[in-house]
C-alpha cells in the first residue's frame, strides 16, 4: 500500500504474501577447527519472504548440533515452518520493529526469530528502494575487516597469519583451547610484534584457569573473546578483575538485556554483535548503542556464513561503533562457489559494502539449485 506526500509515492505497510524456506549445504574450502569441534560444510536454512513483488533474504546461523548454542537447524527449520511464518504470513506490517515486536511472546529461538526479521529488513529496505546500511542507520562505502583462523599446527598457523596479513587484513583472531593457547601465541606474537592480534576461546575455559589466561596479558592482545561458559557473565566478570587483557563477550550476549547486565558488571569491555545471534537487526542496533553509551567498542562477528549473511553483517558493520575490524572476510575462503551473484570480496583488508537496495546481492539461482537439499513454499 502507497500513499502520495507532495507527489512522491511513500509504501505505508508491506503484506507478506508468500515465503520459501530452503536447506542448503554448502561444502568448506577447508575444514574450520574450533575448541568444540571441526566444520567440513554449512550446513545452514535459506529464508525469502515475498510482499508486493520483491523478496528479502537472510539465513540461519544455528549449527546442526547445540555445539554454539542450543538452537540446531532441525528445531529452527521446524519453527520457522509451524510457528514463525504463519504468523506473519498475510499480515501486513509498516516497519521491521512493527514485526519484530509480534514475535516477542516467543522464548529464545533467538537465531530462527533472527532469519524471519533480518529477511525483513531485506524486503522493507527494497520497498523503499534504499541499501539496508540506510535504514539501520549506517554510513560509508566500506569497512574493515579481520581474519578468524582454525585451530591448526603453529607452523601451519604462522603460515596462514603471514598469507593474511599481505592480503591486508586488519586483524588476526586465532582460536584457542586448553593446551593449545601459550605456545601458539608466543610464537605468533614473537614473529608479528606489532600486529592487532586477539584469541577466541569459545568458552574452553573455566575460572580454575585464571592463573594461566591471566599469562596471555604478555601477548598484548586487543582482547581475548568468550574465555568461560557459553551463557556465563559473572564469571567473566570475575576474570576481567584478575587480568588485564580486555574480555570480549560473543556467546553469552543473545539479547539487549544480555548487553546491559555485562557492560553494568565490567564483564565485557568488548562486544562482538552477531545479529543472527542476537535476534536479528532491532536487536543488534539496540546493543551497539547501549555498549556506545558504556564506551564499550563492538565489532561484527561471523558463522561462516554465505554471501546472504555477509552481506547483512556488512551492512550492519557500517553503524558507527562498529569500530574494531569484524569478521566479514573474502567469500573465497569459506567456499568455492557462492549462492550469490555478487563477489563479496575484501581489497586490502576493507569489504565493500553491497551497492543497491537492500542487502545488494542477488541469489544464484542456477547453482542454489544445486546444492539445496529441501525446498518448501508458503502462500497465502
Amino acid at each position: 500500500m502507497t500513499r502520495s506526500v507532495t507527489g512522491r509515492k511513500v509504501r505505508e505497510h508491506l503484506r507478506i504474501d508468500g515465503a520459501e524456506l530452503r536447506l542448503v549445504r554448502l561444502p568448506l574450502v577447508t575444514p574450520f577447527t574450533i575448541s568444540t569441534g571441526t566444520m567440513h560444510e554449512k550446513l545452514f536454512p535459506l529464508l525469502t519472504l515475498k510482499a508486493d513483488g520483491l523478496e528479502g533474504y537472510a539465513e540461519g546461523v544455528m549449527d546442526p548440533l547445540p555445539d554454539y548454542l542450543e538452537e540446531t537447524v532441525s528445531g529452527a527449520m521446524d519453527f520457522l515452518r509451524n510457528a514463525l511464518l504463519p504468523s506473519v504470513l498475510g499480515q501486513r506490517f509498516a516497519n521491521p520493529q512493527q514485526l519484530a515486536r509480534q514475535l516477542e511472546p516467543w522464548r529464545g529461538n533467538m537465531m530462527a526469530r533472527a532469519t524471519l526479521e533480518m529477511a525483513f529488513w531485506d524486503l522493507w529496505a527494497k520497498s523503499l528502494d534504499l541499501p539496508l546500511q540506510t535504514v539501520l542507520g549506517g554510513e560509508g562505502e566500506a569497512v574493515d575487516v579481520g581474519v578468524s583462523l582454525g585451530i591448526g599446527s603453529i607452523e601451519d598457523t604462522l603460515g596462514r597469519v603471514a598469507d593474511h596479513l599481505a592480503q591486508g587484513y586488519k586483524r588476526i583472531k586465532l582460536k584457542i583451547k586448553p593446551g593449545h593457547d601459550l605456545r601458539l601465541l608466543k610464537a605468533v606474537r614473537a614473529a608479528f610484534p606489532d600486529i592487532h592480534l586477539t584469541a577466541d576461546a569459545n568458552s574452553a575455559y573455566s575460572l580454575a584457569d585464571s592463573t594461566l589466561l591471566a599469562r596471555l596479558d604478555d601477548f598484548d592482545l586487543d582482547y581475548i573473546e568468550q574465555p568461560l561458559a557459553w551463557n556465563d557473565i559473572h564469571d567473566h566478570a570475575v576474570l576481567q578483575g584478575r587480568i588485564k587483557t580486555p574480555i570480549c563477550l560473543d556467546e553469552s550476549i543473545r539479547s539487549p538485556e544480555d548487553a546491559r547486565k555485562a557492560l553494568q558488571a565490567d564483564a565485557a569491555r568488548v562486544i562482538n554483535i552477531k545479529v543472527g545471534r542476537s535476534g536479528g537487526h532491532a536487536n543488534a542496533i539496540r546493543i551497539h548503542d547501549l555498549s556506545a553509551a558504556f564506551s564499550v567498542p563492538v565489532w561484527c562477528g561471523g558463522m561462516l556464513e554465505s554471501g546472504i549473511g555477509r552481506a547483512h553483517n556488512i551492512h550492519l558493520s557500517t553503524l558507527s561503533n562498529f569500530s574494531k575490524p569484524g569478521d566479514t572476510s573474502s567469500s573465497s575462503r569459506y567456499f568455492h562457489r557462492d549462492i550469490v551473484e555478487e563477489k563479496l570480496e575484501t581489497v586490502d583488508g576493507r569489504m565493500p559494502v553491497p551497492a543497491g537496495p537492500g542487502i545488494g546481492v542477488r541469489l544464484d539461482d542456477d547453482f542454489l539449485r544445486t546444492v539445496t537439499i529441501s525446498h518448501e513454499s508458503f502462500r497465502v
